[in-house]
């Protein structure tokens, strides 16, 4: 290929190439706010949304007594085993934490802190997934505290939405 032409083809092409790029717009929170969340999230046309389902932690210690802290651990300790198994589940999908572009995270309150979520717990391990040099987009996110989860002790569950670019849609998936 003569290289005006290459040069040509490239310009040609560079909106498309441009324009994958900005298939997903994150607004950072007002007024230089660093708290790790977007404010919103903007997805493009053509840009496949995935929803997942909840999300709870395994078993800290499968021995101890069923439905005790000692059996799920604490809000980070189970924070953590969710955002664990959920990275696999987005690894299994050709998928990753900066295609989340919606977080609803589900908090019990914490008898240990007087029947209130531990918000610091649950961040302190979602600090280590978002916002992080090596995964700086945020999602818009929500944290609600409810009364109760799908199983006694269970303090954290996570669901997320997830945005595929055209660029992944080969990406590896399973019906």
């Amino acid at each position: 290929m003569k290289t005006r032409f290459k040069v040509a083809l490239l310009l040609t092409l560079w909106p498309a190439v441009a324009a994958l790029a900005d298939d997903v717009k994150r607004y950072p929170l007002p007024n230089g706010n660093q708290f790790p969340i977007a404010q919103a999230v903007e997805v493009s046309a053509g840009t496949t949304l995935i929803f997942h389902s909840g999300t709870v932690p395994s078993p800290k210690d499968p021995k101890a007594a069923a439905g005790s802290g000692d059996y799920w651990g604490d809000t980070r300790t189970q924070a953590m085993s969710v955002f664990n198994t959920l990275k696999a589940s987005l690894d299994e999908k050709g998928l990753g934490f900066g295609d989340v572009i919606k977080m609803t995270a589900f908090l019990v309150g914490d008898p240990a802190k007087q029947g209130r979520m531990d918000f610091q717990g649950f961040m302190d391990a979602y600090t280590q997934f978002f916002g992080t040099s090596s995964q700086p987009n945020l999602p818009a996110r929500s944290a609600v505290q409810v009364a109760a989860l799908a199983q006694p002790g269970i303090m954290v569950e996570v669901e997320v939405i997830l945005a595929r670019p055209p660029a992944k849609t080969g990406a590896k998936h399973k019906p």
